[in-house]
């Protein structure tokens, strides 16, 4: 059962609505808890004891932390033992932290990282001729353990920082862990965002209702008509790249760039419209990513949680260690303050896409992916200033429309070739596709019918290409601040019916899916 399944869109979701409609307010969070652990239980059966581990010890951890503090009593004592309990008191919260932490992140950490870490220790041995010391691991991975982990972990982070109280209501955490909308794909949750909304038992409401859906309906149409129309062309490329040069290797790239757009937002879609549908606001992922002008903006724009989250619990504690603090004082001193202060952040930018490139996978091309994007931005941070004064030096308008589409065009080739990495089998796949880009540039594979040998008809590229026009059109008049939906909801309801009617006549007609069609599973589910 996924989003896009018949069983989810017409059985599971409406019977939710429904038992949850009729559940005394109070009650209401218990349908929603009920719902989600079914939805788990049906992609992971008997993994669920991972969720319920990693729930119960969150929730113990967090109450532990809490209490610790509240138990501190100050009174009658000294200004020193003052001193000396608060220090004890904090050694303690800290070591609690840490073991909550070691928890969650361990789970992960054995689970989807193991295999990865023991094959690579073995050839290495092997490389100097030592044996196999350790076993080849693979375990079963529960579904968004990489996303219910990672709200896991900012939830302890933000009481120990005491942004948020500790939560004695296991149910209510329980549900801002694994809501079921959010917990195959995400977007990455805070505890303040969603955890008090989901057990408020507000009832449905026709608004909420009609525009959850419509988001719905979206969703729905990137992911049926783009992305899983384009998978068999990028599974063929992909899976046998050996067999095809320059140019096709371009548009694979290219494609799965698209696909991937389609498919995660278009799960984010459905993930936001089925929480509007509950009166829950799940916070935005995607703002329009390919109208940025440069690789930080873009990730800025691009899976907006993830990069928050990182940001956050990733960039900033790094950036306060006492090494890096002494390391960019020094590279203050030495280097002048923009450069300098540069070269201060890279350890905390490195941190974070090591960690960005290892949560999408265990391959080293995700660790590329990562490392490639990190030496992108630390050179785009660097540059800027002297980019700056060479435009104004040469008397060009950096908001002159042709250098917006330099910039524009500059930014999509980037992101095209990590993608092509992202994307790859293997590193080395990667690298023997990104060579014969150059070095097998046949140009009559335009011309001589190739491109329709690729699992795509004339009929599905169209299809794609209509499909990317609607949703470049949505794209531009979004990026205007114009709200469609607020749009539609004015109009008589003729004419917001024929609408809805019209979109879901062409999520039928041009929506992948049927013999002949290899549809895509949620990508980033695998993540």
């Amino acid at each position: 059962m996924t989003y896009t399944s018949i069983l989810y869109l017409f059985i599971f979701l409406p019977g939710v609505m429904l038992f949850y409609q009729l559940a005394p307010g109070r009650h209401r969070y218990k349908v929603l808890l009920a719902a989600s652990w079914l939805f788990f239980l049906s992609l992971s059966g008997k993994l669920i004891i991972y969720l319920l581990i990693s729930t119960v010890s969150v929730h113990h951890i967090g109450l532990w932390l809490s209490s610790c503090k509240k138990d501190l009593n100050l009174t009658g004592v000294s200004a020193e033992e003052k001193k000396s309990l608060k220090a004890a008191c904090a050694v303690k919260r800290r070591r609690i932290l840490w073991l909550g932490l070691g928890v969650q992140l361990g789970m992960l950490v054995v689970l989807k990282y193991s295999g990865f870490f023991s094959d690579n220790i073995n050839h290495l041995l092997k490389a100097v001729s030592y044996p196999n010391l350790l076993p080849a691991m693979k375990f079963a991975l529960p579904i968004g353990i990489s996303f219910y982990t990672l709200q896991a972990v900012s939830y302890l982070a933000d009481v120990y920082y005491e942004k948020i109280p500790a939560d004695d209501h296991l149910g209510r955490l329980a549900l801002y862990l694994t809501f079921f909308p959010i917990l195959m794909e995400g977007p990455i949750c805070r505890y303040s965002q969603t955890a008090n909304a989901l057990t408020e038992g507000k009832p449905l409401e026709y608004k909420n209702v009609t525009y959850g859906f419509q988001r719905i309906l979206w969703g729905l149409f990137k992911k049926l008509i783009i992305a899983d129309r384009l998978n068999l062309l990028v599974e063929t490329v992909f899976g046998s790249y050996k067999q095809y040069g320059g140019i096709v290797v371009i548009l694979g790239a290219i494609l799965y760039t698209f696909q991937l757009y389609a498919d995660f937002s278009g799960c984010i879609d459905m993930t936001i419209g089925t929480g509007e549908i509950f009166g829950i606001t799940i916070p935005e992922n995607f703002r329009q990513p390919f109208f940025s002008k440069s690789p930080s903006e873009f990730w800025r724009r691009w899976h907006i949680t993830l990069g928050t989250w990182l940001k956050d619990y990733v960039f900033y504690p790094i950036s306060l260690t006492a090494p890096v603090k002494k390391f960019g004082k020094n590279s203050r001193a030495k280097l002048g303050k923009h450069v300098g202060q540069v070269v201060a952040s890279a350890p905390a930018l490195f941190g974070v896409w090591i960690c960005n490139g290892f949560w999408h996978g265990t391959g080293w091309h995700y660790l590329f992916f990562g490392i490639y994007y990190f030496v992108l931005i630390l050179l785009e941070n660097l540059t800027e200033p002297y980019v700056i004064k060479a435009a104004e030096h040469l008397k060009i308008n950096r908001n002159n429309v042709l250098y917006r589409i330099f910039q524009s065009v500059k930014l999509l080739i980037i992101v095209f070739i990590g993608e092509l990495f992202f994307r790859a089998e293997t590193m080395t796949a990667g690298l023997s596709m990104f060579q014969s880009i150059f070095t097998d540039f046949d140009t009559k594979v335009l011309t001589d019918g190739s491109l329709l040998q690729l699992g795509l008809s004339l009929a599905d590229y169209t299809a794609v290409f209509l499909g990317f026009l609607a949703v470049l059109t949505v794209g531009i008049i979004h990026e205007r601040g114009i709200s469609i939906r607020d749009k539609i909801s004015g109009y008589k309801i003729p004419v917001r019916w024929t609408l809805y009617y019209g979109a879901i006549l062409l999520v039928i007609v041009l929506g992948a899916y049927g013999d002949g069609y290899l549809p895509a599973k949620l990508i980033y589910a695998g993540f």
